[in-house]
């Protein structure tokens, strides 16, 4: 099975946020860190939509997942 790989740039498209390195760095300044007993799909921040893409596509281990996954690290850790 061949799978996409997918950029991090490209998850904040699909999940309708500005997805410029600008963009993404205060992104993850203003929603990090994200407690350990969130999910990532579960966090305030998100849309009904955007939730139920982080799930969907965590759930069926699509060719998002890995970078779902980043995004997942980045926001656990302490950002300045």
């Amino acid at each position: 099975m061949d799978k996409s790989y997918h950029r991090f740039s490209e998850l904040f498209a699909q999940l309708g946020l500005p997805s410029d390195e600008a963009g993404i760095r205060n992104f993850l300044i203003q929603h990090s860190p994200l407690p350990p007993d969130v999910l990532l799909e579960d966090a305030p921040f998100w849309s009904e939509s955007q939730s139920a893409l982080l799930k969907e596509e965590k759930i069926d281990d699509a060719d998002w997942a890995e970078v779902i996954d980043q995004l997942n690290n980045a926001l656990r850790k302490k950002t300045n």
